[in-house]
């Protein structure tokens, strides 16, 4: 298992239990981390893939770990797979890797935009913080196109993933310093486990910003157009319950996520200056005080 935050994966272990997979009893789990990443993150991969684990949860980046094994069972969270080349299609994968896709097509970086243009009017230049590997595989093009058709210049700012507190807070500093008078931060799960050094990062440079991930808002980010954290964990702990209990990766659906809820921060709100229109806040579904 590879993982980034002891927080961002809680809710899988819980669903696992549940599920009949208890760590220590019938679930033996590796732990993989940042420490054990600084450099080389294929050299990494091969590191874990020699373990011969019976499945493998990856959060990023998922591309190397791809190309070590054809045969190891990989479960996964990512943006499009099929764009990514990752699978054959979403309903059959076709090869060793599944999970959950929370790109839910180029529309919702328009809707992201939208809402944080309603939030802040005046927004004339975008600054878009997005992993190279994500803003490569598809994602920039359709970011792009969203923002060229609302009016809005873009100015991205790649982090090479995994990142930290320091690569995601150069590239917000970046975008400052670039002119950028609002940020959308990009969603993988590696922006999850910086979110709290991610907010504060904004904060320091005092720039509206809308979040791909719901937890940004209760560090206190200003505002949040998210799936739900607790529908994505169940859905991959059903992956690895079937994995674990014989079942190919091939022939599991990738799932799609549906469900995206509006979360907003009033205290940041009022930090920044902005009144929050009412229209926002009727349709938001968690407001944090």
């Amino acid at each position: 298992m590879y993982e980034n935050s002891e927080s961002f994966y809680r809710l899988l272990f819980t669903e696992l239990r549940r599920l009949g997979q208890i760590e220590g009893q019938n679930l033996t789990v590796e732990r993989y981390g940042k420490e054990q990443n600084p450099s080389d993150p294929a050299a990494f991969a091969a590191q874990v893939v020699r373990g011969n684990p019976d499945v493998m949860y990856v959060l990023v980046p998922v591309s190397v770990f791809i190309k070590e094994t054809s045969k190891i069972p990989i479960v996964t969270i990512t943006g499009d797979p099929v764009a990514a080349g990752y699978v054959q299609s979403m309903a059959h994968p076709g090869g060793n890797i599944t999970g959950v896709s929370v790109d839910a097509g180029p529309s919702i970086h328009g809707k992201r935009i939208a809402l944080l243009r309603e939030m802040f009017p005046a927004m004339s230049k975008l600054g878009c913080i997005a992993g190279r590997v994500q803003w490569e595989t598809g994602v920039g093009a359709a970011v792009r196109a969203a923002a060229d058709a609302v009016g809005v210049s873009l100015i991205n700012q790649l982090v090479e993933l995994p990142g930290n507190a320091t690569t995601y807070g150069n590239a917000i500093a970046r975008a400052s310093r670039d002119g950028s008078d609002a940020i959308m931060m990009l969603d993988n799960p590696d922006v999850y486990a910086n979110r709290v050094s991610i907010v504060q990062s904004i904060a320091e440079a005092r720039i509206p910003a809308i979040h791909a991930i719901a937890g940004a808002v209760d560090a206190g980010g200003l505002m949040a157009y998210a799936f739900d954290l607790k529908e994505v964990w169940k859905r991959v702990a059903a992956n690895i319950d079937a994995i674990l209990r014989g079942s190919n990766p091939a022939d599991i659906p990738y799932y799609q996520v549906s469900k995206f809820e509006l979360s907003i921060n009033l205290k940041t709100a009022r930090a920044l200056g902005l009144a929050v229109p009412t229209t926002l806040l009727a349709s938001a579904e968690k407001v944090v005080e």
